[in-house]
């Protein structure tokens, strides 16, 4: 192993810091919210709010991209058992009326309200905080490398879209959806071009004027 690679720095896991200040300035449950699914071609964007038990944080908690496919479901697993979730689900039809970034931004205000332990403030994963939301609010930039509670709403949001898209697979098998989840791979491209799009597909996505979903 060269010097290079031997001093290599260690990416540094989410950790609590950021909900424990919060929680002593707002003397109430943090939420973190993410979602999956603002990138494919097809398919639901999926809005995750988690309050995490400080008490009963499960181990393994990473950045939902940074996780294998049967990491993020074991850890979903402990995540659904110990913690209060909420989930939104933007259809495409919301997508294409409202555009994704939107769409995104609903379901945070959903997931955020159908909480079942009413959260004091929300730590949202990037750089917007939605108009309108129905309580206090921060947005983190890479919220989901840095916050625990981000980090578990990124896996429930990926989750939840990918079995999603795997149960769309079986109405549509000919576009693949268990494989590539509705993103823009070749597989994708090619199934588009020879079959055209289904009600999945976003009409209002492009992909360097490639595909135009018109």
């Amino acid at each position: 192993m060269g010097l290079a690679a031997r001093f290599l720095p260690v990416r540094a896991l989410p950790c609590f810091d950021l909900e424990a200040a919060l929680m002593d300035e707002y003397r109430g449950p943090v939420a973190g919210i993410d979602e999956a699914g603002r990138g494919p071609w097809a398919g639901p964007v999926v809005v995750a709010a988690v309050i995490l038990n400080p008490d009963r944080i499960p181990d393994g908690i990473n950045d939902s991209k940074l996780m294998t496919a049967a990491a993020r479901e074991d850890r979903y697993a402990e995540i659904m058992a110990t913690a209060c979730v909420a989930i939104a689900i933007g259809q495409v039809r919301r997508i294409d009326r409202d555009n994704i970034l939107q769409a995104s931004l609903w379901g945070m205000r959903v997931a955020f309200r159908c909480l079942e332990v009413p959260a004091a403030v929300a730590l949202i994963d990037g750089n917007i905080c939605p108009r309108r939301f129905p309580g206090p609010a921060r947005a983190v930039i890479g919220g989901d490398g840095l916050s625990l509670s981000v980090a578990a709403a990124s896996i429930v949001a990926k989750v939840t879209r990918d079995r999603i898209m795997i149960a769309y697979h079986r109405e549509y098998p000919e576009y693949n959806f268990a494989r590539h989840k509705g993103y823009g791979t070749q597989e994708h491209l090619q199934a588009i071009e020879k079959y055209g799009r289904c009600p999945l597909h976003r009409r209002t996505f492009r992909r360097n004027d490639q595909v135009a979903l018109l």
